[in-house]
């Protein structure tokens, strides 16, 4: 492998060391062969055949992504874009979608010289027409099965609605929950990540592409999006080497040898270089070392976003930059169409690059069945009975049950008994929009179902209802959150005359249901919080139900973890509900009313405080480990060190028994594997699932290692009284970790296997791996 200049531009000036690292990487062949994503001998051929009669001109267009504006606009499109169509300026089109529009749009690209068809993107997150639950809440179910379900479902809907590629999954780590975006991830495991983002991926583009009810995955955000700084959106992210290769970059490459057909670029730098820039990124990690084979498309503007990075001195400069760092696609800047031209001219940009990223857009075209079917089977008739059927809202309430997570059940006060008199507040309580949560597109609030339609519906309480609060008082939130569509109203009562109209109903009841938290657009995208509390007017408000002394159940709906503590102490049941999507309302009334018994598990730590963060299950160990009766040791003076609700954390309407960890054996070579078992028994009255969780400890190692890693996990049922024992098996490769020069390497030792139902609770026993 040569030198590439390029990395000195990227890494600064210990380029040469860097080089070093990165030959190990490559020569160490590190992880799962790639699904195939090459193009067989005929696609190559057509393409190729395809590409010899296209101009310069026409080859460029194929980078051209363009927005439809079909969001602000209803079902039409700038006039000049659709110049570009006409004139083979444009290869994709985002924000179109239904059989009508995406067809009149087609049509005119098949008018072309060539006839070379567009891909239609759209943001389909959490489902298209039918939504399921923000991927954070389906992150707690646990349930890979569901949740690759889910993606099919969501493909299917939005395929028959004339779409061809979503940019999903969203796989960033984040361990901040200040991060907006963290309600459009997995949370803060890699492992857990990745096994999602390869569930994802498969959900989406099922095993052909070329089937009408599949849709092109795009992984998103390579890369370390999730470790902006301060937990600001687009803000800058630094980090080791190690922890990137440790920690950020497990899911992307999970999701790519699962068979991903595209990648997103992220906005963030990367250890000072913005990532649609970073050569090494996308040439050597993600091409060479990775097998990548498929496309790479900016997210939006991020090559105009070169200039205020300073690392491009104008639009010319930003469009070389992209191109040279292997960015194939260009969303909405229209660098690479205006500025291109000029740069292959003076002999800057070659044709060999300008081709390499044509023929991956049409053989990502091509494996759609593009240009055999450039309509893929859609038509409105499909499409009606496709969109939002009844077999597609089962499975969103499934999905939705499955996510609520049981943070607090003092004295057993859920689930509900029949009959309950129940003083509903909040002012989330009759909420649809925010239900669908941010990022659901295509999705309509107004076939949402409320957490009061959903009690009510259910028939077994009697029901009064009071909205106690705004959802804020604060005029500048507001205003903000409206300005983008927010939909919040403020009550035309003072907020001291709203919380004495709930205390007084609340008096009256036999328990209080508060629905409290995050309007949909206080968390994802732009909108990053610095205080992640309550707003103060609903903690005004549930201190004020507190003190009436009915029980209270607090069911939340917000897009990030929380500040609870005061919660925690004070609320007799907390319901962690996150936003569940189109049937919110009666799978929440399923919980309450014991119909399901809440099974979710966190996927994300819980702080105590503010100032724990970032704060993560699987730290590494430190010199000085904390000590309650050692001043110098690592630990606060005026918070605990442990989160106020761990990972993997949630309780049940049950309890279960852990017994002791057996080991098939207690010495391994690297050639064989270990089983280790343990008993779990429903020692409660209800029937149960539980989620067994497996960690693993390094005790001695050449690298500081974390003081524990989640590997593995197994969903257990279990009827009342019943046990099972749950069987688990360990390989080297649950051992292996990136070294000093970050290659992947397991070494022989002592190793700590912890079997538990989260992280903190976890039993423990010992093994030995053997160098040979």
């Amino acid at each position: 492998m040569a030198f590439n200049p390029s990395l000195k531009a990227t890494w600064g000036t210990g380029a040469k060391k860097v080089f070093v690292v990165l030959f190990l990487i490559l020569a160490s062949g590190a992880g799962l062969s790639a699904k195939s994503f090459a193009a067989t001998s005929e696609a190559k051929n057509f393409v190729h055949s395809l590409m010899q009669k296209m101009t310069l001109e026409e080859k460029i267009g194929q980078l051209n992504l363009l927005t439809s504006d079909m969001d602000q606009t209803g079902a039409s499109i700038r006039e000049n874009y659709r110049k570009y169509i006409q004139e083979g300026k444009v290869g994709s089109i985002f924000n179109a979608y239904t059989p009508e529009f995406t067809r009149k749009l087609q049509e005119e690209a098949l008018k072309t010289r060539l006839k070379i068809p567009l891909i239609f993107g759209y943001d389909v997150i959490h489902g298209h027409r039918t939504i399921f639950p923000i991927p954070l809440a389906e992150a707690s179910s646990w349930n890979l099965e569901l949740m690759e379900k889910t993606a099919q479902i969501a493909a299917k809907e939005a395929a028959a609605d004339g779409i061809h590629w979503t940019y999903s999954p969203m796989v960033d780590i984040s361990r901040d929950p200040r991060w907006g975006r963290i309600a459009e991830g997995a949370g803060e495991d890699p492992w857990l990540g990745s096994a999602i983002a390869r569930a994802k991926v498969r959900g989406y583009q099922g095993t052909n592409l070329s089937d009408p009810n599949s849709i092109l995955a795009c992984v998103k955000h390579l890369a370390l999006y999730g470790g902006a700084e301060g937990g600001r959106d687009y803000n800058a992210v630094d980090m080791s080497l190690h922890r990137m290769f440790e920690t950020y970059l497990p899911p992307y490459e999970a999701a790519v040898r699962a068979g991903a057909a595209t990648v997103m670029t992220s906005f963030n730098t990367l250890n000072g270089v913005p990532a649609t820039a970073n050569t090494w990124l996308f040439q050597d990690l993600l091409r060479k070392q990775w097998g990548f084979q498929g496309f790479i498309v900016t997210d939006y503007t991020s090559i105009k976003e070169l200039e205020p990075h300073n690392v491009a001195a104008d639009d010319t400069h930003a469009g070389l930059l992209a191109m040279k760092a292997s960015v194939d696609m260009d969303m909405q800047s229209e660098i690479y169409l205006k500025e291109l031209p000029k740069l292959v001219k003076n002999k800057k940009v070659s044709i060999t690059q300008i081709d390499q990223a044509v023929e991956r857009i049409l053989l990502a075209k091509y494996h759609l069945g593009l240009f055999k079917d450039p309509f893929r089977q859609t038509s409105p008739e499909k499409a009606k009975n496709t969109l939002m059927s009844e077999e597609h809202l089962n499975i969103a309430r499934k999905m939705a049950q499955r996510s609520v997570v049981l943070l607090q059940n003092k004295k057993q006060i859920l689930p509900l008994k029949k009959e309950t008199q129940i003083a509903l507040i909040g002012p989330l309580a009759q909420s649809k929009r925010d239900l669908i949560g941010n990022w659901s597109a295509a999705g309509d609030w107004k076939k949402s179902i409320s957490v009061e339609e959903g009690l009510k519906a259910s028939g077994l309480y009697s029901i009064q209802y009071e909205k106690g609060a705004n959802l804020s008082d604060d005029p500048e939130l507001v205003r903000k959150l409206n300005e983008h569509k927010g939909m919040i109203e403020i009550d035309s009562r003072t907020p001291d005359e709203m919380i004495k109209d709930a205390v007084k109903i609340a008096k009256k009841a036999d328990v209080v249901v508060a629905v409290l938290g995050e309007s949909q657009g206080m968390s994802g995208e732009a909108a990053s919080r610095a205080f992640i509390g309550l707003p103060e007017s609903q903690s005004r408000l549930l201190k004020a139900l507190v003190e009436t002394k009915t029980p209270v159940v607090l069911v939340l709906m917000n897009g990030r973890p929380l500040t609870l503590t005061w919660e925690d102490e004070n609320v007799a049941a907390i319901l962690e509900t996150w936003f569940l999507g189109t049937v919110a309302g009666d799978a929440i009334a399923d919980v309450l009313s014991g119909e399901v018994n809440p099974s979710g598990r966190l996927p994300v730590s819980f702080p105590r405080s503010i100032g724990q963060i970032p704060i993560y299950y699987a730290a590494e160990h430190t010199g000085r480990p904390m000590d309650p009766h050692q001043k110098y040791s690592s630990k606060y003076l005026d918070e605990k060190n442990e989160p106020l609700y761990p990972f993997g954390y949630g309780l049940s309407y049950t309890t279960f028994k852990y017994g002791k960890i057996d080991l098939s054996k207690t010495r391994m070579s690297p050639k064989e594997k270990i089983k280790a078992w343990i008993e779990v028994k429903n020692t409660g009255s209800r029937e149960a699932e539980e989620t067994v969780q497996l960690y693993l400890q390094d005790l001695v190692a050449s690298m500081s290692r974390p003081i524990k890693e989640l590997k593995n996990f197994k969903k257990v049922n279990l009827a009342p009284g019943e046990s099972k024992k749950v069987e688990f098996e360990i390989s080297v490769d649950d051992l292996k970790f990136y070294d000093k020069d970050l290659k992947k390497i397991y070494e022989p030792g002592q190793f700590k296997v912890m079997i538990g139902p989260n992280s903190q609770v976890v039993d423990g026993a010992l093994f030995e791996l053997t160098a040979r």
